[in-house]
């Protein structure tokens, strides 16, 4: 069975580094910590946790931090975490068959990363290239919201990664970015998407849709980040209060590939806001059909494409007064949200009583 090493970059994670660094167990072989400034005790905490520490002097680069870590590392295989990164226990036996599995053919091993949760269960996710083979030398690219270029024989896994952040540095990310644009530098199209991205989580949509419109306009974009840029666009307007331009936005994502569940279950709201509960239906059926395509490695709504549908579907055929209908629909959310899920059991009971009356006369 091959190694794995862990590698991690910190600064200022003792409330989060000892929960993450738990949750791993002995799935990993070495634990490589290395730390760009903390003054929080840090440092000493990895080490008491079994981790060799070193330190890297911060230069507003994550790729050089990142591939110094990589660096550092001895095993077969290198596994990356941040420190408000956790493996689940539900998802932990994943990682351990993936690891006694792993055909030594392998470059590189996607797994989930789960952003966002309804309950326990995962609601908004993305694909992140999670475990690599280190004598491929892959390296990260990219200042700011840095990636693994990688290639060859590349595995997509069941494996899952929670994010479970406690706090977040809001402003470092725009303070990178807009550093190097007032020193003249032409940001790419990775970096001008999440420029905008960020101009969004400081409010600046005006300024966001601009970034957007200028991404859109770039040669060989990669189609979900397009598709994802239209989706944030229409979020953008909503901010400011124009709700056409906003389903444009969506629609315009139909541009780059088939309907999405995300792109319906968007304009299936936008309908029901305006009181068309025909669109709004044919929306979110359209919704159930959509299929994600293979091999896909966007960001990834799980709602739309199996609960939320559901319930909308069972909200507007109940207000059409086709009750069995909308019992069916509320039983399929039921599936995947659970029998105990509040909305669902509300529902029911709702639906049972119109059912039963409708019956009965």
């Amino acid at each position: 069975m091959a190694t794995w090493s862990l590698c991690m970059i910190v600064r200022n994670e003792s409330d989060t580094l000892p929960r993450c660094l738990a949750s791993v167990g002995d799935l990993v072989d070495e634990i490589v910590v290395v730390d760009t400034g903390s003054t929080d005790g840090t440092p000493d905490i990895a080490q008491s946790l079994g981790a060799r520490v070193h330190t890297f002097a911060w230069c507003d680069d994550f790729s050089a931090a990142r591939n110094y870590a990589f660096g550092l590392a001895t095993a077969d295989y290198i596994l990356w975490l941040d420190a408000d990164d956790v493996i689940r226990p539900e998802d932990f036996p994943a990682w351990k068959a993936l690891k006694t599995s792993l055909d030594p053919a392998v470059d590189a091993v996607t797994a989930w990363y789960h952003l966002a949760f309804y309950g326990d269960k995962p609601s908004y996710s993305s694909r992140l290239v999670r475990v690599v083979r280190r004598e491929a030398g892959f390296r990260w690219q990219g200042q700011v919201h840095e990636y693994l270029e990688v290639r060859g024989n590349v595995l997509h896994s069941d494996a899952a990664v929670c994010h479970r952040p406690v706090r977040h540095d809001a402003d470092r990310n725009l303070r990178i970015y807009e550093a190097r644009i007032r020193a003249g530098e032409m940001l790419g199209a990775r970096d001008t998407l999440y420029y905008a991205n960020e101009l969004v989580d400081h409010g600046r949509m005006v300024e966001a849709l601009t970034q957007y419109e200028s991404f859109l306009k770039m040669p060989d974009i990669w189609k979900e980040d397009a598709i994802f840029a239209c989706y944030r666009m229409s979020d953008c307007h909503l901010k400011l209060g124009q709700r056409e331009e906003a389903r444009v936005a969506v629609l315009r994502s139909f541009l780059y590939d088939a309907p999405r569940s995300e792109a319906c279950c968007r304009l299936g709201h936008a309908a029901l806001e305006l009181g068309d509960l025909d669109a709004a239906l044919a929306w979110y059926r359209l919704a159930i059909l959509c299929r994600r395509p293979p091999g896909f490695m966007g960001f990834l709504n799980r709602a739309c494409e199996t609960w939320l549908p559901h319930i909308q579907l069972c909200v507007i055929l109940a207000r059409l007064g086709r009750i069995r209908e909308a019992y069916e629909h509320n039983e399929w959310a039921a599936k995947f949200l659970g029998d105990e899920d509040p909305m669902v059991v509300h529902n029911r009971g709702q639906l049972a009583a119109l059912l039963e009356h409708s019956e009965g006369a």
